[in-house]
């Protein structure tokens, strides 16, 4: 869905780079910065940009996104084309416009006119679990890109540990046990990989069966596989996000997913130890995210439904730790 937007002077210096552009409206979908879709001729170009009262940085560093799709170009990962790229703030990049849907079976029912066949829902979540597996096998050294230094699993803990902290107590039942309980049982890490930092369904468009794009590049980094692979798995199940997600039958289980990420390698060590990590780190930014709402800094009333699911996300992780 799109609308009109006023933005004088982006749409001017996006004029200087595409003549004859059309207008901008707004694209609904994007959460980092300012998202649009316009049209030159007939092509369809997606522009993100900088709001102009905000620091360039976290989810509001365009450029740090349009490089991470610069290096990804040709490779084994399907993401959309960067097409222009200015850096003058605030700054802003164009991509191609990538057809396609982004559905998140269990939690998208509300979001979309049409209910996901349940087969479709399938075999897309199975075809993203390749897709993430190739991503991981990407050579690190075979991009032209300037990528952070690694995180650690210890830092991923000591991170998400503090936001969880941040949250009222009532808020997170069990959180305080959790947190000891995976500071007790750091795992060491496997090599670097690139991470994508968000990688779901929801964040890859498909048309059909197959993954035309990765989308949503905003928080990639690189470390752990396991990180990212922990995230996408909690996606399989309604039943972990209690009074938000609904069942879709016939959806693969984590064991089916992780046989399709694994493609014959051997199984990962100490994956339970980041499946609750990823599952503390839920916990977190939901908890954050209801604090904010009750203190008044958002009004979405949505946010209260989270409490059943922030309890779920801190049982069964504790429960993965046996």
């Amino acid at each position: 869905m799109t609308a009109d937007v006023a933005a004088p002077d982006l749409a001017e210096r996006v004029a200087e780079a595409f003549p004859g552009v059309g207008p901008l409206r707004t694209l609904a979908g994007g959460h980092s910065g300012l998202t649009y879709v316009t049209t030159v001729g007939q092509d369809r170009y997606v522009v993100k940009a900088v709001p102009a009262a905000e620091r360039p940085v976290g989810r509001n560093d365009m450029l740090r996104q349009a490089r991470v799709l610069r290096a990804l170009a040709g490779s084994a990962v399907p993401v959309p084309e960067v097409v222009a790229v200015d850096e003058r703030q605030p700054a802003w990049f164009a991509m191609e416009f990538v057809p396609g849907e982004a559905v998140e079976p269990v939690l998208d029912e509300h979001e979309h006119e049409h209910e996901l066949d349940p087969g479709l829902a399938r075999a897309r979540m199975v075809e993203a679990a390749r897709v993430l597996r190739r991503l991981h096998e990407v050579g690190l050294a075979s991009l032209t890109l300037e990528a952070p230094p690694p995180r650690d699993a210890t830092a991923e803990l000591e991170q998400w540990s503090r936001t969880m902290r941040a949250v009222p107590a009532e808020l997170r039942p069990g959180a305080d046990d959790l947190l000891r309980r995976l500071a007790e049982e750091v795992p060491g890490d496997l090599p670097p990989v690139l991470l994508h930092g968000d990688f779901r369904l929801g964040n890859v468009l498909c048309r059909a069966e197959r993954a035309a794009a990765v989308v949503d590049w905003e928080i990639w980094s690189v470390g752990d596989p396991r990180t990212d692979l922990g995230w996408f798995l909690l996606f399989a199940d309604h039943r972990n996000f209690p009074a938000l997600g609904r069942e879709v039958p016939g959806l693969p289980p984590e064991t089916e997913l992780l046989d399709a990420y694994l493609a014959g390698a051997p199984p990962l060590p100490d994956l339970d130890w980041f499946r609750a990590l990823c599952r503390m780190k839920m916990a977190a930014i939901m908890g954050h995210n209801l604090r904010r709402h009750r203190e008044g800094r958002i009004h979405d009333p949505d946010q209260e439904r989270l409490p059943p699911t922030i309890a779920a996300m801190i049982r069964t992780a504790r429960d993965l730790l046996g």
